[in-house]
């Protein structure tokens, strides 16, 4: 699950307008033009694009909030222009696990697995999930009450366990995570995540994302 947290907000205004997020991208990009105020910077941030003049979609920032398993933050958290913000089993409860639908195996690409194992497969698999999840946790549970600390129960639980973050990038980070993220290469759990950012992106960013042909 992916929720909008915040983006950059300009202070600056143009005749009485404050600018965009994008308008305070292409402000900064023209910090040597004459013309830094206009207020057309559509073909600008194309152009920029084009050119792969990335610097200048530093200038702005956007944070997401995640909810996912930790098997997947893991992967989240190698993108290491981002900061990040997670929850820390070393000081709060674990409270529930995030189900994975069970596909089969590409036997031609080890990045990707296919939907179309039979229904009693992915049942079985499930309720494993389920029931791996409950022994974990119950133990777990014991422990705390044993009084062992968090972080030395923590040690007690699956990947699947649910956590959340905050990611904070730029809008060149973003880009670039997007890229490859929506991608089929990526496992379809963080891919969703990607998929769900981007329609975030896309509604901050309009013009940004018509350049990147994401609209």
């Amino acid at each position: 699950m992916v929720r909008f947290i915040s983006i950059t907000t300009p202070a600056i205004e143009i005749d009485g307008d404050r600018l965009s997020p994008e308008g305070l991208i292409a402000y900064c990009a023209r910090v040597s033009s004459p013309h830094q105020e206009n207020p057309d910077y559509a073909k600008l941030l194309r152009y920029c694009i084009r050119k792969g003049h990335w610097s200048v979609f530093e200038m702005v920032d956007m944070t997401v909030e995640i909810t996912t398993s930790r098997a997947i933050t893991a992967q989240l958290l190698r993108h290491k222009s981002f900061q990040n913000q997670e929850f820390s089993l070393r000081y709060s409860e674990a409270m529930d696990y995030e189900p994975c639908n069970a596909r089969r195996q590409d036997d031609k690409n080890r990045q990707n697995s296919i939907d179309d194992l039979d229904d009693d497969v992915k049942e079985a698999f499930e309720n494993a999930q389920a029931m791996i999840w409950n022994t974990c946790y119950q133990s777990y549970q014991h422990a705390l009450a044993q009084g062992i600390a968090k972080e030395c129960a923590r040690m007690l639980l699956p990947l699947n366990t649910q956590t959340k973050l905050y990611m904070k990038g730029s809008v060149r980070s973003w880009i670039h995570y997007l890229q490859v993220r929506c991608g089929p290469e990526t496992q379809k759990e963080h891919r969703d995540i990607a998929e769900g950012i981007k329609l975030i992106f896309n509604e901050k960013f309009p013009t940004v994302a018509e350049a990147l042909e994401w609209n």
